[in-house]
């Protein structure tokens, strides 16, 4: 039986560790640090929570069930399951997440030397996407590529930002934002979110997965054990960095005050702390961090759509790269401000979904719990996710103050609720039937 070396294993957790670490990994921490002041260690809990410990999870159930999202969906049917893969996996591919590295990198390693001109964005996008294109038509060799060459590269340019960080603060903690005064928890927990990671790791199951079997691993025990472990090993270096980075933040307060995002807070450090030579460091540095994570991206969204469209693997790759291009060139804070209300709405199903898969044996229908719960927590999603945007207005009042809603959680209540009915029903209703042939 064909089993895994050490140093492929440890090679593996490299790979899933990079493909997580991109552009909403870097550039979220330092701002909630920056902004949450005194409070940042409690935000950084809520951070940490969404944004490592509900990744790990989803790894590992992605890991048991085989890796892919269909067989993690199955059982709210075909159709619901596919529309639920495809809005996860268009979210974190062509519409949000991909053409975010390309604008992140651009704008925290390029513009602050060329401009940021439209022109300028277009040209560096273009050379990004076709490196993105030339890897990610070889998608058995991410191991190699990735595993064993550029994300230890990340890991090294990652740790030495870590380490100055604590040992070369730019100066001490400023006033926190009045949110983070009263909701410093809950505004580290959103902003988890809004790394993507969650929904990264229900794409990225299937490119571990793979990456292990590219290797001749065909036991699924030993498949799940080595997923088990890479997510594992993905989920400590996560939190170093966000760590890290949350201390680089709040010490920032003196030489990035009114600073609009991470990049702008990361770019003030490096050139207060180490000057120019730091400037084309952290151009490096984000450049290969968000390059990993947009190959990855990329493989994952080919290889599930080449299953579900008559398009081959490496048609989808093409032209996954092409719209990714168009849309980078919308910019970051465009970018950001589009995907904030869809992933609010999106993310509470897809941690239903995971969180529920652990518990199946509690129950005698999947069926039964799975799809109640996920629509209930979609729908009160998708109020949380409006109260964010222009129509917040237009909602009745009664949605403007149910439990949890200042924090942005008020699909969590009624999907509890409805959890506890739908477990009452199933105990009543009993095992389903089978359908005799």
């Amino acid at each position: 039986m064909k089993v895994l070396k050490g140093q492929d294993i440890l090679a593996l957790g490299f790979m899933t560790f990079a493909l997580f670490v991109g552009a909403g990994n870097i550039i979220f921490p330092p701002i909630v640090g920056l902004q949450s002041g005194p409070h940042v260690w409690m935000a950084a809990l809520g951070f940490l929570i969404t944004a490592v410990g509900l990744p790990v999870i989803t790894v590992v159930a992605l890991a048991k069930v085989g890796g892919g999202m269909d067989a993690l969906s199955s059982p709210i049917g075909k159709v619901a399951g596919g529309l639920l893969a495809a809005v996860c996996y268009l979210s974190v591919g062509p519409l949000f997440a991909t053409p975010r590295t390309a604008t992140v990198s651009f704008e925290v390693g390029v513009a602050p030397l060329t401009g940021e001109s439209p022109m300028a964005l277009f040209i560096y996008s273009l050379v990004y996407f076709l490196v993105v294109l030339a890897v990610s038509m070889y998608p058995g060799k991410l191991l190699d590529t990735v595993g064993r060459f550029l994300a230890p590269l990340k890991i090294i340019a990652l740790a030495a930002l870590g380490i100055a960080a604590f040992m070369l603060p730019a100066g001490g903690i400023g006033e926190a934002q009045p949110a983070y005064v009263a909701a410093p928890f809950s505004q580290g927990f959103i902003n988890g979110y809004l790394t993507m990671d969650t929904l990264g790791a229900l794409v990225f199951g299937i490119v571990i997965v793979n990456a292990i079997r590219s290797r001749g691993v065909e036991s699924p025990q030993l498949i799940t054990r080595y997923a088990i472990i890479a997510g594992l090993i993905a989920g400590v270096g996560l939190a170093l960095v966000y760590i890290s980075l949350f201390r680089l933040g709040a010490g920032s307060h003196e030489i990035a005050a009114g600073a609009s995002n991470g990049a702008a807070v990361l770019h003030a450090y490096v050139q207060h702390t180490f000057g120019s030579l730091g400037s084309g460091f952290l151009a490096v540095l984000i450049a290969l961090a968000c390059l990993v994570t947009a190959v990855g991206l990329t493989c994952a969204c080919a290889e599930y759509f080449s299953q579900v469209l008559p398009l081959s693997y490496r048609t989808l790759v093409v032209i996954l790269a092409a719209f990714s291009l168009l849309i980078s060139n919308l910019g970051l804070t465009k970018l950001i401000l589009f995907s904030i209300p869809v992933l609010t709405a999106i993310y509470p199903p897809c941690i239903v979904v995971v969180g529920l898969s652990f518990c199946k044996e509690l129950w005698h229908s999947q069926v039964r719990i799975l799809g109640p719960v996920m629509l209930v927590s979609l729908l009160f999603g998708m109020v949380d996710a409006i109260k964010g945007t222009a129509l917040a207005g237009k909602l009745p009042e009664f949605l403007a103050h149910l439990p949890l809603s200042e924090q942005g959680l008020a699909w969590l209540v009624p999907s509890v609720v409805t959890l506890g009915l739908a477990v009452l029903c199933d105990r009543m209703l009993g095992k389903p039937r089978e359908v005799l042939a």
